[in-house]
């Protein structure tokens, strides 16, 4: 996801077309991305942020979780 501070142009443009089809209560909109890696149980916690980090995000103006599910 972008970081709070970095401005998100597609999500305002999400935030007004909701208001315009007549949809109200809806504040804001963050748009982000979404990965998902079949991994197996050798993979680590530690390695899978790193993938998040070093290769699937910008640590720059993107913050990013990591989940097993």
């Amino acid at each position: 996801m972008p970081k709070p501070e970095i401005l998100d142009p597609q999500g305002q443009a999400v935030t007004r077309a909701l208001t315009r089809i007549g949809i109200d209560g809806v504040a804001d909109v963050r748009q982000g991305k979404h990965f998902e890696l079949e991994v197996d149980d050798s993979l680590d916690d530690e390695t899978l942020h790193r993938i998040a980090g070093d290769l699937l995000a910008n640590p720059v103006i993107e913050d990013w979780t990591v989940r097993r599910v």
